[in-house]
C-alpha cells in the first residue's frame, strides 16, 4: 500500500519535473552558449570600454555607461571585484565603480537569456530594474561619500583568465563546460523544486504569500530572496512556477533584485571590500530598493 502511494507520487513528480525541464531547458543551454561566447570573445573589450570612460569628463553621468557595461560583463562578483580594484588603482571614481559592480551583481548576458523563459514583460522589468538599481547605487555613493573613499580594494588583484587555450574552438568549449559545471546542479535542483511546488503547494498558498496582499507579497519575496538564491539559472524554474501559481510581477521583481545581490558567494567578498558599516548599508539599500521596485511594478503593470 505504502509502496504504491510512493510509486504514484514519484510518477507524478517525474511528470512535473519533465514538463518543467522541457519548458526551460533550451533557455539554459542558449544562455550558457551566449555567456561563454561573450566571456571568450568580448569580455576584454567590455572591460576595456569601461576603462576608457575614465578618461572622459562625464561627471556623475558616467554612472549610466558604467551600469550598461556592468550588465554586459559576463563575470560573476568574484571576477568583477578584482577588475574594479584594478580600475580603482587607475583612478576610477567610486560612484562609477559602485554602479558597475551593482549592475554586474544583478544581471549578465547569460541571466538575461535565462530570464526570457519568464516572458517578455518580466524580462523587461528585470533589465530596467537592474539598470536603475545600479544607477541608484552609483548616485548614493556619489552624494553620501563625495569626499570619502567607499571601497577598500587592498589585497584584491586581477585574476588570470581561464580563457587562454590557443585554439579558439577549444577555448569556447572549455568555457561552456565550466558553465555547465557551475550551474548544472543548481538548475536541476531548481526544476525539482518547481515540480515539488506544482505538486504539493496549493496555488492559494503562493498567492497569499506573494500575490494577494501586494505590499506584504513584495516584502515576503524580497526577504525570501536573501536566503534562497544560490544561482540565477536555478531560481528561474522556481520563479516561473510561483508566477503561474499567483506570484505578482512586483514580488518577482523584488526577488530578482535581493536574490543575486545577497547571494552568499557574493556577500563574503563584498564584506571585505566594504567593511561592516558600509556592508550593512548595502544590505539595507538592496532590500529597500527591491521593495520599492516591487511596489512600483505592481502599480504600473
Amino acid at each position: 500500500m505504502i509502496w504504491n502511494i510512493l510509486k504514484r507520487e514519484l510518477i507524478y513528480l517525474w511528470y512535473y519535473f519533465e514538463v518543467q525541464l522541457s519548458q526551460i531547458f533550451w533557455y539554459w543551454i542558449i544562455g550558457m552558449a551566449i555567456g561563454s561566447l561573450i566571456s571568450v570573445f568580448a569580455k576584454d573589450q567590455i572591460h576595456a570600454a569601461f576603462g576608457k570612460i575614465n578618461s572622459r569628463r562625464w561627471g556623475v553621468f558616467g554612472i549610466i555607461p558604467a551600469c550598461v557595461l556592468g550588465i554586459a560583463s559576463p563575470l560573476c562578483m568574484y571576477g568583477t571585484i578584482p577588475i574594479a580594484a584594478s580600475f580603482s588603482r587607475q583612478g576610477m571614481r567610486d560612484d562609477w565603480l559602485a554602479a558597475f559592480m551593482m549592475a554586474s551583481i544583478l544581471l549578465n548576458p547569460q541571466l538575461i537569456v535565462y530570464s526570457a523563459a519568464l516572458g517578455a514583460t518580466v524580462l523587461t522589468v528585470r533589465i530596467v530594474s537592474c539598470f536603475l538599481c545600479g544607477c541608484a547605487a552609483g548616485l548614493a555613493v556619489h552624494f553620501l561619500y563625495r569626499d570619502r573613499p567607499f571601497f577598500n580594494f587592498i589585497g584584491f588583484t586581477e585574476r588570470e583568465s581561464h580563457d587562454t587555450d590557443p585554439n579558439l574552438l577549444m577555448r569556447y568549449l572549455k568555457s561552456f563546460g565550466r558553465n555547465v559545471k557551475a550551474t548544472g546542479l543548481y538548475f536541476l535542483f531548481g526544476v525539482l523544486l518547481s515540480a515539488l511546488f506544482q505538486r504539493y503547494v496549493p496555488q492559494d498558498a503562493v498567492t497569499a504569500a506573494f500575490g494577494g496582499n501586494r505590499a506584504w507579497g513584495v516584502l515576503m519575496a524580497a526577504t525570501v530572496g536573501v536566503p534562497l538564491y544560490a544561482c540565477g539559472g536555478g531560481t528561474i524554474p522556481l520563479l516561473r512556477q510561483w508566477m503561474v501559481q499567483g506570484m505578482s510581477l512586483g514580488s518577482a521583481a523584488a526577488f530578482m533584485i535581493t536574490g543575486p545581490a545577497t547571494k552568499i558567494t557574493n556577500l563574503g567578498a563584498l564584506k571585505i571590500v566594504l567593511g561592516v558599516k558600509r556592508f550593512a548599508a548595502y544590505l539595507l539599500f538592496t532590500v529597500l530598493f527591491a521593495f520599492l521596485t516591487g511596489m512600483v511594478t505592481n502599480l504600473l503593470i
